[in-house]
């Protein structure tokens, strides 16, 4: 028989007359050619008989926000979506696309696809009747999900992230004695129903590292593992979450997650990458807010409208200098595009950073998948709209240079009223000596301010010699006093125009063709609604911001609370609940424990948006004490270990390598606040500057020292150690770092010029502090640099290679010791936690 290239059709249940009919033809074919001949026709007809001839297989139960809903808003939106009712039909909503059609049919019709007009115009052949007119119809498979989900009741449920948050109680799970807190019932419910178990308990030295780390970003002191590993208490763990959190390290850890949401950076880009002055008191402020834990829904107020708040004040102008983080074109070539792009910048970040959703992505269409029409996009701009462009190029950037008092201007202010009054009285007092040596006849008819006058005109004659002497020092000291009167400082922020320009959707997002013009909506995603909006700042703004603010800040918004508690958890497990953590749309990473989620969210809210009673909850779960370590069959079932059924190790974050190694060699420099400082990068790199080494400073050895978020951000030259463990790209949003391990980093670690110089650091502190011993300076080397006590085998090969290093290579016992640190900074243990 020959080969014949027989169709691929869906293969489908058959019933017992067709079952007949298909004995019939594989006996006829075994009888001609044989059996696999036989086998082979046998299979072509239970797969390609007419559909009237079989009986279709039920199909799983369809889900309508994964599997129907991208559908719709890839295919329909742009004629049937958010403002767009063609036909008298709108599909992002229920209750429009259940209700009568103009045609007076109905769209969809739950369990009855053959009355339902949808189904009937996307399977249409008919060119003129098939829906979408345009592009390519849907394909088989979108057209059988679709009927399929009508068949089976065509259930409308939103979109999980666009739903209100719902109270959840702990799930009751078998293994009840493992739940330490209510987050171990929602991850240990998962784990049964997969019927995996979750792997032991991580050692104590183990786990206080990594609460160190993920607190912190620094390694804990041998003083703290000591007095932990000594604590055999019950509540051993919750004093070093305690001690944690009210570490002032806490709030330069988490405002360092903070400055990659909010692309953070000191300069403007393009070209010339200009500096924006004072950029640095806004990295101060997040990280003072952390450190105070300033309630999180003040905290997204005061940054987009911190200026009009009634009791905003200096922190509030500062927080306000969120909007001018972003890229500027100092020269651009269309200056309305520039404008807009300097908008858009601002909505994609507010929405993606507070919101979890990408409205950018409507500037100019409708969004492809979520249900945010182009008109939502720019409803959500007219909010923005009055802020004042960041400058134009020659005008020293002034719009955005506020004036502000510090709060060490205000006490040195409180200090020089206080000196003017000591000054002040001190010469009241002589010349009330004196007003009582004036004459009589002199004082007649006069007042006392009038008696005073007179006698300050004689005053020297009324004292004695040393008493005007004192006098005049006082009032030289006075004089010069008001003459050095307290400096005013400025901060980054922003300008408003008197009144808001009028917003118009622009077609295409092109700004030199406006439409219809709009006024400030909240998305419609969100629940919508027409803002209350009412003058602030001494009818100085409008006042659009603070209602824009109030309502991402509410508890009954959708996201916000989602997408904080979800990047506390990323900081604690590596990755979000939601590991798209900008992004809750359609196109996001669905939750893998969407219950637990809620559940954060909720607690956020319950604790008054307070971020630290979060994190204790967090860090004080069992499964947060999960060891890093194997387990068979849960490595097959669940290899990238959704169900959290072990802790993941990671590596730590370029920041946290270059303050780790400050700490282990004991240079560290724990100075806060204040102007950024430049580490020294080499001349090879300035070189490839435009204008080499223009716009880098030079700092002393000691401000190098410094953490690394007090580094200055240049966006045309970051910082090439942090650039190469990952440091994040500044011109957008960054959800979480990228984690690699490429050739580039592990020649920084053992040939860059950093590494050997706090390897020759580290050498030196334990030669300090363990001097003329070998093996103690081995021991304490390890001690350091891993955070634990060194394994005396370990000690042995230390004190073998150093020896090696001075017999065959001649080295002195320094540069042998150096090179040996230097061989312990480079070990994997040194900047990985589990």
């Amino acid at each position: 028989m020959p080969r014949t290239a027989l169709p691929m059709p869906v293969c489908r249940t058959i019933n017992i007359p067709v079952l007949g009919m298909a004995l019939f033809h594989f006996y006829y074919a075994m009888a001609r050619s044989g059996f696999w001949a036989a086998a082979i026709w046998l299979v072509w007809l239970f797969c390609s008989l007419p559909r009237a001839a079989v009986a279709d297989a039920p199909l799983p139960q369809i889900d309508f926000a994964t599997q129907i809903q991208p559908i719709l808003a890839r295919r329909c939106y742009s004629c049937h979506g958010p403002g767009h009712d063609e036909g008298g039909l709108r599909l992002h909503k229920p209750e429009a696309a259940f209700q009568k059609l103009d045609s007076d049919k109905h769209a969809i019709v739950a369990g009855k696809p053959d009355s339902s007009e949808l189904l009937r115009r996307i399977s249409a052949e008919d060119a003129d009747e098939r829906m979408p007119p345009t592009g390519k119809p849907l394909s088989e498979a979108e057209v059988s999900l679709v009927r399929a989900w009508i068949e089976q009741g065509a259930k409308w449920e939103a979109h999980w992230a666009f739903q209100p948050i719902k109270p959840v109680e702990p799930p009751v799970v078998r293994q009840s004695d493992w739940v330490r807190n209510p987050i171990d019932a929602f991850i240990l419910q998962k784990l049964e129903q997969a019927e995996l178990s979750p792997v032991g308990e991580a050692s104590k030295l183990a786990w206080i590292r990594r609460a160190t780390f993920n607190t912190t970003g620094l390694p804990p002191s041998p003083a703290e593992i000591a007095d932990f590993l000594a604590d055999n208490s019950p509540q051993a763990h919750d004093r070093v979450i305690d001690r944690l959190l009210a570490s002032p390290h806490y709030g330069e850890h988490a405002g360092r997650k903070w400055l990659d949401l909010v692309r953070y950076a000191e300069t403007n880009s393009f070209e010339r990458d200009g500096v924006k002055p004072n950029a640095w008191r806004y990295r101060d402020y997040v990280i003072r807010a952390f450190n105070s834990d300033k309630p999180y829904d003040r905290f997204i107020k005061e940054q987009l409208a911190g200026d009009e708040l009634p009791d905003g004040g200096t922190e509030g102008i500062i927080a306000a200098g969120y909007y001018r983080l972003g890229l500027w074109d100092d020269e651009p070539a269309d200056p309305e595009q520039a404008r807009y792009d300097e908008l858009d910048d601002m909505v994609s970040t507010t929405s993606q950073v507070f919101l979890g959703l990408t409205v950018g992505c409507a500037r100019c269409h409708d969004h492809k998948i979520d249900p945010i029409p182009q008109k939502d996009y720019y409803a959500f701009l007219a909010f923005l709209h009055e802020i004042q462009p960041y400058g134009r190029r020659g005008d020293g950037n002034n719009y955005n240079q506020v004036a502000i008092q510090t709060e060490e201007q205000a006490e040195a202010q409180r200090l020089w009223l206080s000196e003017q009054e000591r000054l002040g009285g001190e010469i009241r007092a002589l010349e009330l000596i004196a007003l009582q040596k004036l004459p009589e006849v002199e004082k007649a008819d006069k007042s006392e301010e009038e008696q005073l006058v007179r006698t300050r005109e004689r005053i020297k004659d009324l004292l004695q010699p040393q008493e005007h002497h004192i006098y005049q020092t006082f009032r030289q000291q006075l004089e010069e006093l008001k003459k050095k009167g307290p400096t005013t400082a400025q901060a980054l922020s922003i300008v408003t125009y008197p009144a808001p320009p009028v917003t118009q959707v622009l077609l295409r997002g092109n700004p030199h063709t406006p439409g219809d013009a709009v006024e400030p909506q909240f998305l419609d995603v969100l629940g919508g609604g027409t803002p209350a909006v009412q003058s602030s700042a001494g009818g100085k703004t409008s006042g659009r911001r603070t209602a824009l603010a109030n309502w991402i800040a509410s508890p009954e918004n959708y996201t916000t609370a989602r997408v904080m508690a979800n990047r506390v958890w990323q900081q604690h497990f590596g990755r979000g609940i939601v590991r798209s953590a900008n992004n809750f749309g359609n196109l996001g990473t669905p939750p893998t424990h969407p219950e637990l989620l809620d559940f954060l969210a909720g607690e956020l809210i319950h604790n008054g948006w307070r971020l630290k009673p979060l994190h204790k909850l967090i860090m004080s779960s069992q499964v947060y004490r999960l060891a890093y370590a194997d387990h068979p069959v849960a490595v097959t079932r669940d290899p990238a270990n959704e169900l959290y059924w072990r802790y993941d190790m990671r590596r730590l974050s370029a920041e946290e390598v270059r303050d780790t190694m400050h700490v282990v060699t004991g240079e560290f420099n724990n100075q806060m606040f204040g102007p950024s400082f430049y580490p020294q990068i080499q001349a090879e790199v300035l070189a490839g500057q435009s204008v080499p080494g223009n716009g880098w400073g030079k700092s002393s050895a000691a401000e190098e020292a410094r953490r690394s978020i007090y580094i200055h951000v240049k966006r045309s030259l970051i910082t090439p150690l942090l650039s190469v463990f990952d440091f994040p790209e500044t011109d957008s949003s960054c959800e979480g770092r990228f984690i690699t391990t490429q050739p580039s980093q592990a020649l920084a670690m053992f040939n860059g010029e950093f590494f050997h110089q706090r390897a020759a650091a580290l050498a030196e502190r334990v030669t300090r502090e363990k001097p003329n011993d070998r093996a103690a300076q081995v021991a304490t080397a390890l001690g350091y640099a891993l955070q634990r006590p060194a394994d005396p085998a370990d000690v042995d090969r230390g004190v073998a290679l150093i020896g090696q290093l001075q017999e065959q290579h001649k080295l002195s016992d320094a540069e042998a010791l150096k090179y040996y640190c230097l061989s312990v900074l480079n070990r994997n243990e040194a900047i990985y936690v589990e």
